[in-house]
This record gives C-alpha cells, structure tokens and sequence, in this order.
C-alpha cells in the first residue's frame, strides 16, 4: 500500500512529495475557528494576522464523531475512519464484548504517513499533550536508530531512547512537566517543536495538543486569548525557523448547558431502558477517556447496540423525536454518511444538537469536577475547523471537500515547492 518513488511517497493511496524543509502540521486541540478571528480581532496574534493576510486560512472539516482519536489518527493516516479503523476515544470491542480505551495500535487498520515516511529515509518528531495518542501516532517507528522521536508530554519524564527516540525528554528539552489540567500542557508541545526544529532538525513534524482551555473558555475571553497570544508567540519562532506549516484541528467546540449554567444532557441508556426495557440496549459513549475534568464524559455523539429481537426502526423514531437530539441513523447509514468502520459502531448512531450532549445514566456521570459550565463536542456542530498556512496555497479548497486529515498532503506540497523557489 505505501512505495516510494522519484515522484514521492504513497501512503494510503495518497501520494506526499519528500519535503526539502520541514513539514509541520499543528493540531490544535477543540480550536473552534471563533478563537483565532476573536484573537486576532483582540490583537492578540500577529504572525497569524500575518498568515491570514500573506498565506492560506481556509475552513475545512474534522470527521465525525468529532472526538481527538478518530480525527488525530485521520491527519496521520490522510484518511477517514473507514480506512484506518479508530472510530472514538472508546468502543465496544466487538471481538471481546468490552468497553475498552481505542488507543491500542491493534486498532489501526493502515499505516501512518509517519511510519511510511520514516520507512523511506525521513526524520520524524511527534509531540502529543495527551498519552493515550503516542502509542497510535509512533506505531511503527523504530526509535532507536535516532531518526525518530515520538513522547507525550504528560510523561515526558520517564520517557526512554528504546520507547520515545529520546531519554526523559524533559530534561534532554529543559522543560519541566506541566500538570495535565493546564494550558502549560499544550504550551510545551510548542515549546518542543520549537527546540527539536533545531535540535533534531526532522523532515515531518507533528504536534497536538489537549483543549483543556476550550473546554473552559470561550472564545474572546480573556484565558482564551491568552492561550491564543501564547500559541502565537512559538508559531512565530517556527515560522523564523523556516518550517513550512499547516495549523489545523481535531474539532470544535460549542457550549453544551442551559441558561442556568448546568449541562444539558440527554442520558440515553436511562431514555432506552424507560422505553424498551433495561438490558435491551447498551450505550456507548466514544468520547469516554481519561480526562474527565475536561468534560464528565459527556459529548454530541453516542452508538447503541441492541438485542436481537429488538425493533430498531421503532427505537431510531423514538429517539429521534426526543428533544435536543440531532440525528439518528442506523450502522449502514452512519457508516456511508461518516466514512466511519461498520464493524466498529452499533446498530444506531445519534447525534445530538449544538448546545446538548449525550450520557448513559445519570448515575454513571460524575460532574461534580465541572467547575465551569459544560463545553464540549463530538457532533456535527463542532465538525467546522481551521485549516491555515503559512504558505500561501493557491486553490486551496474549502470545506466540506478539505478536511483536517488533507493537512500533510498540503504541507509536504508546500515545504517542496517553498524549498524549489
């Protein structure tokens, strides 16, 4: 599936030209595109006042459900679910019967473009705020050759050389590890772009956040545009630095509450057990993962599985006329309409609206951590995403038709022909 040739490397039948500087692509994590107008409008972000004005801003599309898995490994694979097989933060195993982390390489159904980009020669440095997507994103590499780097920088002081490319990768980088609930986790991410951009000089480059902040802070605000003003100040050095680079995202983020500030949740297994009987369906929620602070669990998008003698038409008009919900399709038609792995969904998908989300039972949520109102994503209100460049991108195309996973094919473009002039 992946050859190297004189006209570049084939990856997942895309093709990516060998970049003469480096590719850099950015994914910042839950950067509905309202941050970056409201942070610019403030003032706040000059080089990307710049970038809008001298290079490429365009709007594209995240995958659905819009959760970090699923779209972090649709930008390292340039493709959709379908092809690569992570569908949520979390799944039903359908070979085990448990609900279980898809954060497992097991689950990836192709390469990377890291993976294949390493095979043929390449130098790779992968950051990641959030651990659980390291083992997905390194898949593959081999570390201890010294052309590859891949940690997270929640454990980035007990990385090893034979695991990560690198030992301790805090020290090595002089930065100190931040505490996961923080801006700062994001920040050393750009921080060691920064550093490894001449420390190790890699030919693709990948960074990725956690939207700890935009799970907290709306856009224009004032912790909001600090992130921002942050993020800026390093999209500046890399800028310096001569990277070609594509900043992008995961999702977006929307206000998920009522006027009173509580969240506005629809718990599904309670409405399913009340209205065909308890244990006649299982709910699963693909953005369950280790973070709940950020968000109690609770996103715009949920799979159920139902027992055979079940009437599922019956149950998919029941739920679609609940108030708050969105969509509801079955697993032949989400699967069609998301380009997501049949095998890997329930018998039904739901979607809910912009400002509700989606829980089992009330009893299974701990919100008590929820010192903010509830933001949050995973539906098709979060699916609209930035996609930028530093290089000016002539017919570049706008969502629906670009997604956030075309972003190396653009950046390997751009670092070869910004190289060539």
């Amino acid at each position: 599936m992946n050859k190297m040739s004189r006209n570049g490397i084939t990856v997942n039948d895309r093709n990516y030209p060998f970049p003469g500087r480096t590719a850099v692509v950015i994914c910042l994590d839950g950067c509905e595109p309202a941050y970056i107008d409201a942070a610019i409008e403030a003032g706040v972000m000059p080089t990307m006042k710049r970038i809008r004005e001298k290079g490429t801003m365009q709007l594209a599309h995240c995958v659905i459900p819009s959760f970090t898995n699923p779209n972090n490994m649709s930008i390292a694979t340039g493709q959709p679910p379908a092809v690569h097989g992570i569908c949520g933060n979390f799944l039903l195993d359908p070979e085990t019967g448990e609900e279980v982390m898809m954060n497992d390489p097991k689950f990836l159904r192709v390469p990377t473009i890291f993976k294949s980009f390493y095979d043929a020669g390449a130098r790779i440095a992968i950051v990641t705020a959030k651990d659980k997507l390291r083992a997905l994103l390194g898949h593959g590499l081999k570390f201890d050759e010294g052309r590859a780097i891949c940690f997270s920088t929640e454990k980035s002081n007990t990385t090893t050389r034979e695991e990560h490319g690198v030992d301790n990768a805090s020290e090595e980088l002089d930065i100190p590890v931040p505490s996961v609930y923080s801006a700062e986790l994001s920040e050393y991410v750009f921080n060691a772009g920064v550093k490894l951009m001449t420390s190790f000089m890699p030919d693709l480059m990948y960074l990725t956040t956690t939207d700890y902040v935009q799970h907290k802070a709306a856009p224009g605000t004032k912790d909001a545009n600090a992130f921002y003003e942050m993020f800026d100040s390093y999209l500046t050095k890399l800028d310096s630095l001569g990277a070609a680079i594509i900043v992008t995202a995961d999702h977006g983020m929307k206000a998920k509450h009522k006027t009173d500030g509580s969240p506005d949740v629809i718990y599904l297994q309670d409405l399913l057990d009340q209205s065909i009987g308890e244990g006649a369906a299982r709910v699963i929620l693909p953005i369950t993962d280790p973070y709940v602070v950020h968000h109690g669990a609770l996103g715009s998008f949920a799979t159920a599985y139902l027992k055979p003698d079940v009437d599922k038409a019956s149950v998919i008009e029941m739920v679609r006329a609940t108030e708050g919900i969105d969509l509801v399709l079955d697993r032949e038609a989400a699967a069609a309409r998301f380009d997501l792995p049949a095998d890997r969904i329930g018998d039904i998908v739901i979607v809910s609206g912009e400002n509700q989300v989606l829980g089992t039972s009330a009893d299974r949520h701990d919100l008590t951590a929820l010192d903010v109102p509830l933001r949050s994503h995973g539906g098709l209100s979060e699916q609209v995403i930035p996609f930028i460049s530093n290089v000016a991108i002539p017919d570049l195309p706008e969502a629906p038709a670009l997604h956030n996973y075309d972003a190396y094919y653009y950046a390997t473009r751009a670092a070869a022909t910004a190289f060539a002039k």
